[in-house]
This record gives structure tokens, C-alpha cells and sequence, in this order.
């Protein structure tokens, strides 16, 4: 799911969940409807994991069948998004997760790219065992004792070494310069997508065995697999600045929208809605869980929880 890290592929097409397919490329794809004067129609960016997905589906939801608009997905890597957010050919992102040269660019120098506020959700990477492992051996929670347990972690694809599963081997992540840094006997070894990630966890957790994971925060499998998170040197400003050098934990980031600017002035309804959309972390694993577990379609999802919850959407259309 970010400056730390960017899912390319993490088993979504459009808003098809877990189904591994590949992301778009915005080079050769680019929605016809985008940046349309006088069209009321809207093209939102979709990225791979389930809780992005989950705010387009209901804001997707809410254009669609409150103020009329005719909503485009297309689903594109993160930082290939901010391209073609400049250029007019999405409207809009609803999760970034933090990328200060794309926003010097584009937000500040170029002025192509307008910031459309927080989202209400922080997003947090980190390291994470199961609970039930964690509650059978406490200090496995502080990184300095995690050489302690690499045997109960290694596995035939570690190499010998205790195993550190990431997600695709297109995220970026600190994970090797971690391991490299702060000594670790570990293998970071990748599942190839978030869908193959989740499977891997739910065996290991139906199983009783002991993982060491990356993953992050608000995610819905928290719900199913009960995880604890692993205690890395504490983050510092610029801390991460030298990516061969990290040796501290990942942020706590206050995740953002950010609007193509000639739509955020004059996207009249749909930019104002989009601009006051603000959910909690609550609200977003409560869609993702409909889509990925329960196996509801986006919109689907995006209905019940509009159903349930005009009290908080209503507010996004009269501001």
C-alpha cells in the first residue's frame, strides 16, 4: 500500500479485489473522460490494495447516485499516478502515502497538482508477528531480540536464515537495509502481491506458526490474523533520507488527496465532495473487509455502508 512503500501489483484490476492482475499502464491507458470540459464525469485513480479501494467505491458510489457524475477508475502505480494526475488524465487520488519529490514537483513548482486534504486515516508500515506468538514470547517484540527466534522463522525460501515476508517485489520498502543495518540473521523474501501475502499469513495463522511479516496499517486482516507489531529504532526526522542507511522504524503517516489542479478550481460538485471526503480508519476497514472477505463487490459494499452511514457522507455533499 507510499514513499516507503509502492504497490505496483497487489492483486487488483480496477476495483476487482485480489484477483492478481497487473496494474495499468498510464502511458498507454489514460481515461477518455478525464479533465472533459463541461462533462460531468469524474476519473478517479485506483491503487492495488483494499483499503484504497474501498474510498473509491464509495466515493465512486456517492458521484454516481447522489450528484449524478459519470466516475472513471483507472488503476495505475503510485508514482506513475502523480504523472498523469499533472497531466489531466485523472481527476483525483484519494491515498497517498507520502511522496515529497512528486509533491516539490508538482504541487509546489509546476502547480499542477492541488492538495485536497487529509483523508482522516494514518497509514503505518511496519513489522509484525501473530499475536498468539507474540503472547508466547513477549521480547520477540524488540527488534534486538529478534536473532533470538530467526530459527522458528526460517523457511525453505529463506536460505537458511529466519524469513522477513514482504509483499510484491515492486514495493519499495527499507526492509534490506534494515536487516543489512541493524544485523539481523533474516531473509526478506517476497509472497509477489498483497492477495499472495494475506494467504500466506491466513495458513501460517490457521496453522499456529510463527511469521515474521511486513505490513501495515489500517488493513482489515487485523481483523482475522490478530498481529502485534515488532518495536524497530525509533523513527526520526530524516531518518530514512539515505535509503542504503535506514535504521529506524517506518512513520506514522496522515494519508492525503491530492486533486489535478485545473479540476480542484473548476470541478464544481464532484471537486468540493472530493475535498470534503474524510472517513476514519473504521470506516475504510469496514469496506475493505466487506470486499476482500466477505466477498461483496465494490459496489456492493460501498451501498451498505452509504446505507448505513448518511450521517457521515451527507456532511461531504452540503459543505
Amino acid at each position: 500500500m507510499r514513499t516507503r512503500m509502492i504497490p505496483a501489483v497487489a492483486g487488483a484490476c480496477a476495483l476487482l479485489v485480489l484477483t492478481g492482475c497487473g496494474a495499468a499502464d498510464m502511458t498507454k491507458q489514460a481515461s477518455p473522460f478525464a479533465n472533459a470540459q463541461g462533462a460531468r464525469t469524474v476519473t478517479l485513480s485506483v491503487q492495488s490494495w483494499v483499503g484504497a479501494q474501498a474510498n473509491v467505491a464509495v466515493a465512486q458510489y456517492l458521484l454516481e447516485h447522489e450528484l449524478g457524475y459519470r466516475v472513471d477508475t483507472v488503476q495505475v502505480d503510485e508514482v506513475p499516478a502523480w504523472d498523469a494526475l499533472s497531466q489531466g488524465r485523472i481527476d483525483a487520488i484519494l491515498e497517498d502515502w507520502g511522496h515529497p519529490e512528486q509533491e516539490q514537483r508538482y504541487v509546489k513548482d509546476k502547480k499542477t497538482i492541488a492538495r485536497g486534504g487529509d483523508l482522516g486515516v494514518t497509514g503505518h508500515i511496519g513489522w509484525f508477528v501473530p499475536t498468539y506468538f507474540a503472547k508466547q514470547h513477549p521480547d520477540v517484540t524488540n527488534w534486538k531480540n529478534l536473532n533470538k527466534y530467526a530459527d522458528q522463522f526460517r523457511t525453505p525460501e529463506s536460505g537458511g536464515k529466519g524469513q522477513l515476508m514482504d509483499g510484491s517485489p515492486s514495493y519499495v520498502t527499507n526492509d534490506k537495509a534494515l536487516v543489512d543495518n541493524l544485523n539481523l540473521d533474516y531473509q526478506v523474501v517476497f509472497a509477489g502481491s498483497e492477495a499472495a501475502q494475506i494467504t500466506q499469513m491466513r495458513q501460517f495463522a490457521k496453522e499456529k506458526k510463527p511469521f515474521l511479516t511486513y505490513w501495515y496499517t489500517p488493513q482489515w486482516l487485523f481483523k482475522k490474523v490478530p498481529m502485534t507489531e515488532v518495536k524497530l529504532p525509533p523513527y526520526k526526522e530524516g531518518c530514512d533520507a539515505d535509503p542504503k542507511k535506514v535504521a529506524c522504524a517506518y512513520p506514522h503517516t496522515p494519508l492525503q488527496k491530492y486533486l489535478n489542479a485545473d479540476f480542484a478550481s473548476g470541478g464544481g460538485k464532484a471537486a468540493a465532495f472530493l475535498k470534503n471526503f474524510k472517513w476514519t480508519t473504521e470506516d475504510q476497514n469496514e469496506v475493505s473487509l466487506m470486499i476482500a472477505d466477505q466477498k461483496l463487490t465494490p459496489e456492493e459494499a460501498a451501498k451498505k455502508w452509504v446505507d448505513s452511514h448518511e450521517s457521515t457522507w451527507r456532511s461531504w455533499l452540503s459543505k
